[in-house]
């Protein structure tokens, strides 16, 4: 299997696909002839939004040049055969949307065990590349959810790599939820004693031959402390 780990690969001023960090040049040398891609939800009932979005992305690859000889989505109108899709799947879009959402819907269908012989390319967007970590920290981002007792900031995920991810860091950096500067309120405290890795858009965490590499900006935090660690066009290998 080969994952692309993205913050977010559309790039909506370009109305396509970001090239930045050499993304469609890597996607393009692997990018099956007869490609079956699957789309797979973020939230099980939302299926319009479902559908809008992951039609989105057929057309962006589409323009490309990237063609598909079939593309379906995964929502609650098709969960009972999530097993026979990701099995006749060679390209695999888990989109974003809200983490836990996204997270209880891969463990009400098994999506962890489902992909265990999956050796297609695997791509996660925002939400969706989060919850392909061992341990996904679910940063909250609702209004109630950084001051809720019951809110779970780490969930158990797809265990295709132990990297966690924070997407969207150009944008999140500036956030408060609840009264709380995200960053300085919560993912610093939260980062004490593990390791996050905040990547801003168009940046992504390749796997690749058992190698994890980083492409793009991005910072490590740990123990409350931020570092940047991997600039534009650059790439540094990371482990977990």
């Amino acid at each position: 299997m080969i994952c692309f780990l993205h913050s977010s690969m559309y790039d909506t001023e370009i109305g396509g696909l970001n090239p930045a960090n050499g993304f469609v040049e890597e996607i393009k040398a692997c990018f099956p002839v007869h490609c079956r891609g699957l789309f797979v939800c973020s939230d099980p009932d939302a299926c319009d939004k479902t559908d809008f979005y992951g039609f989105s992305i057929r057309d962006a690859f589409e323009t490309l040049g990237m063609r598909f000889e079939r593309y379906l989505t995964l929502d609650s109108r098709n969960e009972d055969r999530a097993e026979e899709l990701i099995r006749d799947s060679d390209l695999i879009v888990l989109s974003g949307g809200h983490v836990p959402t996204q997270n209880r819907f891969f463990h009400r269908i098994h999506l962890r065990e489902l992909l265990g012989d999956f050796n297609g390319i695997l791509m996660g967007i925002s939400a969706g590349s989060m919850n392909c970590a061992e341990t996904v920290y679910a940063q909250p981002e609702e209004e109630g959810e950084a001051v809720d007792p019951d809110y779970q900031r780490f969930l158990p995920g797809l265990g295709l790599t132990k990297i966690m991810l924070l997407p969207h860091f150009q944008w999140v950096r500036t956030l408060s939820v609840d009264g709380l500067r995200v960053l300085e309120g919560l993912t610093y405290p939260d980062s004490m004693g593990k390791t996050i890795y905040a990547i801003n858009d168009g940046s992504y965490l390749l796997i690749r031959d058992g190698k994890e590499e980083l492409r793009g900006e991005a910072y490590r935090i740990r123990d409350g402390v931020m570092t940047q660690i991997c600039s534009l066009n650059e790439t540094v290998f990371v482990q977990g």
